[in-house]
């Protein structure tokens, strides 16, 4: 079984910084890309950062040069690292990887955690 557990959020004054983190586990061969999505009351989960297996990153513009991903593939682990931050980050933040594990290829998510940005 494959599972992803993210930790790191909390609450945050405009202007400040989080480092989200999130861990896969369990019977894994092989992790392809991983990323972090983020999903605010009523709206979509959209994408905030994805890294694949070798390095590449990709941002939207709307964190662009604000947040950074990084990933340790020794330790099947992704952060974010988010400076800068605005009241509209607010948000659930989930962790998603491409993950070949005894059951095959599948897209895995965590459970998300709470980022609060205050005024």
């Amino acid at each position: 079984q494959v599972q992803l557990v993210e930790s790191g959020g909390g609450l945050v004054q405009s202007g400040g910084s989080l480092r989200l983190s999130c861990t896969a586990s369990g019977s894994i061969f092989t992790i392809y890309a991983m990323g972090w999505y983020r999903q605010a009351p009523g709206k979509q989960r959209d994408l905030i950062a994805t890294v694949t297996n070798d390095g590449i990153t990709n941002y939207p513009d709307s964190v662009k040069g604000r947040f950074t991903i990084s990933r340790d593939n020794a330790e099947n682990t992704i952060d974010l690292q988010m400076n800068s931050l605005k009241p509209e980050d607010t948000a659930v933040y989930y962790c998603n990887a491409e993950i070949v594990g005894e059951i095959g290829y599948g897209k895995y998510w965590g459970q998300g955690t709470q980022v609060t940005v205050s005024k």
